[in-house]
């Protein structure tokens, strides 16, 4: 067989298979309307236009689509006339898309983008039930809250510049904001998962979610769980623990993210920490009952006001590691790392990993500082349970914080890293 006809199978019989999946979706759901056969039929006349507008003319692709158009548009009319309740138009959007997908087969390079294209567009079309359920769980809020993390990313990112203006050029206010939008997009994808499984989600998945929205106002809010029911300071101690052993999941994609070179120094200590704050909550899993814990509300995380609170938390903390390094080494470096992590983990977790691609030394021994900031936090945790919950949560919890405690110390004083 010549070559280029040969060529020419391939889009051909990838446009047949597309158009069957999403034809066959639509014969399912939605009989009466274009299915098995007018999609692979659709699909495929897209590809030989394109086929044609590469060895003729452009306007053979035009002509095309646009005869595609005035079909689905007379059978739309049609539809119309007999009075249908809700014709809708998502077969006559899914037509004139596979089209497009068609033609885009015919592009040798782009191939692949064609075929997952059309995969989403089957998929799409499926799973419209549960689409739609989800919309409906999600409030006014929740829109509100995803409508905002679009402003923080499409928006206010590409317009800022991306140049250093402090006499250290540590501080870029376009890669600070990027780090914003990751840690927003973190914590915004606990809040949603926590929308759909609900306040009273249990034990285990309250302490994943607070850990991924925050296990500093996990351990705020549980603690207030306490002061209203004492008899719930064993579920409450489980759902900070695994927040925190969770926040060790977090330091360590946000140090992947950042900087994939330090990852390997900073992921044998901080996997550490992160087995002895999960071996205490096993234990207490074990020996407390198993009441339900109920999950309070967490705060929209994308408001606007939070991320330029964190933007400034976060330059604050990499201009005074950056300040210190140059001027008093050492010391300097623990002392912010050790303020640092009394309030948040992120901020010093993320300005070591960007120090780490330009300064050898952090690079080396930057998985200190995190481990004194993780250690730092835990000593901060234990106080908030003990303010907001009594005595006997402080108590609980910094027995539970023991063993991270004195692992943290003792590879401070021991290990040399890699």
């Amino acid at each position: 067989m010549n070559p280029t006809t040969a060529a020419a199978f391939e889009p051909l019989g990838i446009a047949l298979f597309l158009g069957l999946l999403v034809g066959l979706q639509r014969e399912r759901t939605a009989p009466g309307m274009p299915g098995l056969r007018t999609f692979p039929l659709i699909t495929v006349l897209g590809t030989v236009c394109a086929i044609l507008a590469r060895e003729y003319s452009h306007w053979v692709l035009s002509a095309g689509f646009l005869a595609v158009v005035a079909i689905m548009g007379y059978s739309a009319l049609l539809r119309l006339k007999q009075k249908e309740p809700d014709p809708g138009t998502t077969t006559e959007m899914a037509a004139l898309l596979m089209f497009a997908i068609g033609a885009l087969l015919a592009v040798e390079s782009l191939r692949i983008v064609a075929v997952a294209v059309g995969a989403g567009v089957a998929v799409l079309l499926q799973f419209k039930p549960e689409l739609h359920h989800a919309a409906e769980r999600l409030g006014d809020e929740d829109v509100r809250a995803i409508m905002q993390f679009v402003l923080i990313t499409c928006v206010v990112l590409p317009v800022l510049p991306n140049r250093t203006f402090d006499p250290l050029e540590v501080l870029n206010l376009f890669k600070t904001w990027l780090i914003v939008v990751f840690i927003v997009g973190l914590s915004l994808g606990g809040y949603i998962i926590y929308k759909f499984f609900g306040r009273n989600a249990g034990i285990i998945l309250g302490g994943i979610l607070g850990g991924a929205i925050s296990s500093t106002a996990t351990t705020l809010s549980y603690s207030r769980q306490v002061r209203r029911d004492p008899s719930a300071i064993g579920a409450v101690a489980i759902v900070i623990m695994i927040a925190t052993t969770v926040s060790f999941v977090r330091v360590l994609l946000a140090v992947a993210v950042v900087s994939r070179d330090f990852f390997p120094t900073v992921a044998l200590p901080v996997s550490l920490l992160m087995v002895l704050a999960l071996l205490p909550s096993l234990l207490l899993w074990f020996r407390v009952p198993r009441q339900p814990a109920v999950m309070p509300s967490p705060q929209n995380p994308t408001e606007l006001r939070s991320a330029i609170a964190f933007g400034v938390m976060y330059s604050a903390v990499l201009f005074c590691l950056a300040a210190a390094q140059r001027y008093v080494p050492g010391h300097g470096l623990y002392v912010v790392a050790g303020i640092s992590g009394l309030t948040d983990m992120d901020a010093i977790t993320l300005s070591t990993a960007r120090m780490s691609l330009t300064d050898h030394a952090i690079f080396h021994d930057g998985w200190r500082l995190i481990v004194l900031a993780a250690l730092a936090n835990l000593v901060s945790k234990t106080a908030l349970a003990g303010i907001i919950g009594g005595r006997r949560l402080a108590q609980t919890i910094a027995a539970l914080f023991l063993p991270p405690v004195i692992g943290g110390a003792l590879l401070l004083w021991f290990w040399k890293g890699n």
